[in-house]
């Protein structure tokens, strides 16, 4: 059986002037610089296979997936397993060094970070993107397929694949903007993960990319 291959695309950098933490909020679509990274993503596809597109239903995702779709003649197809994880702090300004985390008022939402306690549980991210995966693999059989979500859920996914523990520091992801996660597929099995960062050079001309709100 020929190998299946999904890739699973984090969207490019999204115009947030108020720097909140947008979630799933709507309205937040790619910024000029996201735009290009976008476009260095579909670039670093253009010689691969691809026969399905898919994304998270919210606008970023969306913007970051039309272009690849473009460049093969297919539709961008909408998971809705594929979106941002719910978060309780969506809407607020939250960001290391406001005081946020100090903030008494804040504290039993930040009890358990395990779960987590200020949003979706991890293992519910996991089971929702293992999913979306499948559902991919099963669409592009024998080729490949390109999902676009966003940073939590594509490394809690990562994180179940290679049987990890879920909850982890945020710092340490391997998810920059407009990355590629690669899992390899034989039939239904994971045979191999893949990681790269086609827009690396763009990413460096942002200051904030990589702690980008809401991602």
């Amino acid at each position: 059986m020929a190998e299946t291959v999904v890739h699973v695309l984090r969207h490019g950098e999204v115009h947030n002037p108020e720097k909140i933490l947008y979630g799933r909020l709507p309205g937040y679509r790619l910024s000029e610089l996201g735009t290009q990274m976008a476009k260095a993503a579909a670039q670093a596809l253009a010689d691969r296979d691809i026969s399905y597109v898919v994304a998270s239903p919210l606008e970023r995702a969306q913007d970051t997936a039309e272009p690849i779709a473009a460049q093969f003649g297919l539709q961008v197809a909408v998971d809705e397993r594929l979106i941002e994880s719910g978060n309780w702090f969506e809407g607020k300004r939250v960001s290391p060094g406001d005081g946020s985390f100090r903030d008494p008022r804040n504290w039993w939402v930040l009890r358990d970070p395990v779960t987590p306690s200020w949003g979706e549980a991890y293992t519910v991210i996991a089971e929702r993107m293992f999913a979306a995966v499948h559902a991919a693999r099963v669409a592009a059989e024998g080729r490949e397929a390109v999902c676009v979500s966003h940073q939590l859920p594509i490394w809690t996914l990562r994180r179940h694949v290679e049987r990890k523990r879920l909850w982890h520091d945020p710092r340490k992801r391997q998810c920059g903007l407009a990355s590629l996660t690669s899992f390899h597929f034989d039939g239904a099995k994971v045979v191999g993960i893949g990681y790269s960062e086609p827009a690396a050079h763009l990413v460096a001309m942002s200051p904030g990319a990589r702690t980008a709100k809401g991602a």
